[in-house]
């Protein structure tokens, strides 16, 4: 497909409505090497283009941040060829595309367990994260050896050692607090998450922050989401009635 079509936002898309933080499940990369009896690696490539193009639109279109699910914590099950390739092709991209990220103002974060990966992969992140904290253009997230729930016992852990320290009162543990011991601390919660392939669940993504996020759902394949599908996926978004669990006011007659 022609990105160049797409390259401003659609005309049917109000900027003032936009999702400021959009959040993705990228599902579906071996299945579309598979169906072109391609190695499921060749999805993996793919994808990686895909989220790189996603990217390139989310700042074209004036969405502020993007937040990637690459690696869950569940992944290391998967054959240890795969899970091989991915970390090389996680250092490669990173080393090919900074100097060009940066260029564009791209902000770029990793959240996850960072210390079960190999050693090159994290020297990679933290320079990619040093050299581009300034950047304003965009915040791009990625999630590597991810796992909501291990990261919420995390963050009990921390507060709960501030509390045996005589640091903190039991009482003063509110909501507040919890998220700052989250990875996302400075990041404002997904407005909009996307999951492609057609699985209808979270897979312990991002549990706490997203208690108030629309979701959207679609058979496409994530090496197939191109410009297009996300343009379906923010109208169906300008669809919505955002409440966050308060019922609006209606005008009397």
């Amino acid at each position: 497909m022609n990105s160049q079509l797409y390259s401003k936002l659609p005309t049917d898309l109000d900027p003032q409505c936009l999702p400021q933080h959009v959040a993705v499940i990228m599902d579906g990369n071996g299945r579309w090497a598979t169906s072109r009896g391609l190695p499921r690696i060749a999805g993996h490539r793919q994808g990686a283009r895909t989220l790189k193009e996603l990217l390139r639109c989310c700042k074209d279109w004036g969405v502020k941040a993007l937040t990637a699910y690459a690696f869950s914590t569940e992944n290391w099950q998967r054959p240890i060829e795969e899970v091989d390739f991915l970390m090389l092709l996680f250092e490669r991209l990173l080393r090919r595309e900074l100097a060009q990220m940066h260029r564009e103002e791209v902000r770029i974060s990793f959240i996850g367990d960072l210390s079960a990966l190999p050693k090159s992969l994290q020297t990679e992140m933290e320079r990619s994260m040093a050299q581009t904290s300034n950047n304003q253009g965009i915040h791009f997230t990625v999630a590597v050896n991810y796992g909501s729930r291990n990261e919420i016992t995390r963050a009990c852990r921390q507060v709960a050692e501030l509390v045996q320290k005589g640091e903190l009162n039991a009482e003063e543990v509110n909501e507040n607090l919890v998220e700052q011991h989250l990875y996302t601390a400075s990041t404002p919660e997904p407005d909009l998450l996307i999951r492609t392939s057609g699985e209808m669940r979270l897979s312990n993504f991002l549990l706490w922050q997203m208690a108030y996020t629309e979701m959207y759902f679609t058979d496409i394949f994530w090496p197939n989401f191109d410009r297009a599908a996300f343009h379906q996926a923010l109208l169906s978004y300008q669809g919505r009635d955002r409440r966050f669990g308060q019922v609006k006011a209606t005008l009397s007659a």
